[in-house]
């Protein structure tokens, strides 16, 4: 009769590898990420003319903005800044693919086969965000700035101010849509349950409206807020996904309990 699977059957179990091991795997996904973070990051500089006057100066010239260059250097800052940030933007899904990896070995075996779906639903909420601050959040902040020009006063905006402005704005509200992700990991490894984020559901509004200030690269309230407004829909969504996740491990954990018992019968 063959021996029921254990708890470590059905997993890898980490104490197999010293803590060197840990660190050499881990240095190499962090050489594999960054690999494709070259990659991505000369793919953008081929295309960096379109990138920055088709894609990131489009909003601007749409709010009726102008832009100037104030230093001599300030073309070439803001090439490189724009390459290297959007070639991190464009390289998050390899990026994400080699961090679900290194995670991988405390996962079920079953659970490892949906590595491709976790990678994909990650890259798909971190483009979400990036996709609401390109066409929701910026435009209105840019209108909401246009306002303040005077007869006297020009709103011409420094060129590598504003590339910061937006790509920061770009990736942050990126990150801040991981967060279903994010409470599904927790959840997964015993840190976070649906009733912990019910009971300081209070407490994440003003953690949220923290964030929201902390991501968004300017003091203006109102793109503040209309970031803070997803993120608590995404805190929902995350007590939603939580408790999902939470039932899958429940069930898991009683099958584990109870095939022994079935087989010594």
């Amino acid at each position: 009769m063959s021996t029921p699977p254990t708890s470590q059957d059905t997993r890898e179990n980490p104490r197999d590898m010293s803590f060197l091991d840990h660190l050499e795997e881990l240095r190499w996904h962090i050489i594999k990420a960054l690999v494709g973070l070259l990659l991505a990051t000369i793919a953008c500089g081929v295309y960096a003319d379109f990138i920055v006057q088709d894609i990131l100066m489009k909003p601007l010239h749409e709010a009726g903005l102008k832009v100037q260059v104030l230093a001599p250097y300030g073309i070439v800052l803001l090439y490189m800044q724009t390459v290297l940030i959007c070639g991190l933007i464009l390289s998050m899904p390899n990026t994400l693919f080699w961090l679900w990896r290194f995670v991988a070995p405390g996962l079920l075996i079953k659970e490892r086969r949906y590595i491709g779906r976790l990678v994909f639903l990650t890259s798909l909420c971190f483009f979400a965000g990036v996709a609401f601050s390109y066409f929701i959040l910026l435009p209105t902040s840019l209108k909401f700035f246009a306002v303040f020009g005077t007869r006297t006063i020009d709103l011409n905006i420094a060129a590598d101010h504003y590339v910061s402005f937006i790509l920061t704005l770009l990736l942050g509200a990126g990150l801040v849509f991981e967060l279903p992700m994010v409470s599904y990991f927790l959840t997964k490894i015993g840190f976070l349950t649906p009733a912990f984020m019910r009971h300081y559901r209070r407490h994440s509004i003003v953690a949220i409206l923290i964030i929201s200030a902390i991501v968004t690269p300017t003091p203006d309230p109102m793109t503040q807020v209309m970031l803070a407004m997803p993120m608590l829909l995404l805190y929902e969504i995350s007590i939603f996904v939580s408790k999902i996740a939470s039932k899958k491990e429940e069930t898991a954990e009683t099958e584990r309990t109870l095939t022994p018992k079935e087989e010594s019968t």
